[in-house]
């Protein structure tokens, strides 16, 4: 995974960064933890710029963000919740999850939909209670644009960092990215495999 996401940054610069992380946030298991620090190394090399990683970075999954809200917003709670039903399995979603999300929601708001997007999982699922609850549209984009910005700049910075020192642990990338990916591996069919369909 770590080199397909490479060649496609490579291949398409911001537009790929842009691509990866709208799918990344409508397909949880696509980490952005991978995506974002190997643009930030790219823009450590000079192929990119880290302020233009940072904003295809958070473009991409407020497009994401975005198609969650009006998803919920336009399906209702009763449809929404059929249809996570037939196929949350491979988002392993289930409408408990979109509950406790709702629960959150309901108590904390916009600072909720602000700081979920820093958090796993939460961070693609958070834009579903808001649509359900029809939160504004400007203070859902305001919101929202504040912690994933936050999100994919930390990141970014991150691998960024990493890459002014990339002579030094370049060695050590390859390694670590493929143990990343083959825990991350692990972990999506082991919750495939548990997945159970919930009330």
């Amino acid at each position: 995974m770590g080199q397909w996401i490479q060649q496609l940054v490579d291949q398409l610069g911001y537009l790929g960064i842009a691509l990866l992380m709208f799918v990344e946030t409508v397909f949880p298991p696509l980490p952005s933890e991978l995506i974002m620090p190997l643009a930030g190394l790219r823009a450590a090399r000079g192929m990119l710029s880290l302020p233009g990683v940072i904003a295809a970075g958070a473009s991409g999954a407020m497009m994401g963000n975005l198609a969650w809200y009006f998803a919920a917003r336009s399906i209702g709670n009763s449809r929404f919740q059929g249809w996570v039903e037939r196929h949350g399995r491979w988002l392993t979603l289930d409408w408990r999850k979109v509950e406790r999300a709702r629960f959150w929601f309901r108590r904390h708001g916009a600072a909720f939909v602000c700081l979920g997007r820093m958090v796993p999982t939460i961070r693609s699922v958070i834009s579903i209670p808001a649509g359900l609850a029809r939160m504004s549209l400007p203070r859902f984009i305001f919101w929202s644009l504040v912690g994933t910005t936050g999100w994919t700049a930390a990141l970014s910075i991150a691998g960024y960092v990493l890459g002014q020192r990339y002579t030094t642990v370049e060695r050590y990338l390859g390694p670590i990215s493929t143990g990343i990916i083959v825990v991350l591996a692990i972990w999506y069919l082991w919750r495939l495999a548990t997945w159970k369909r919930r009330a």
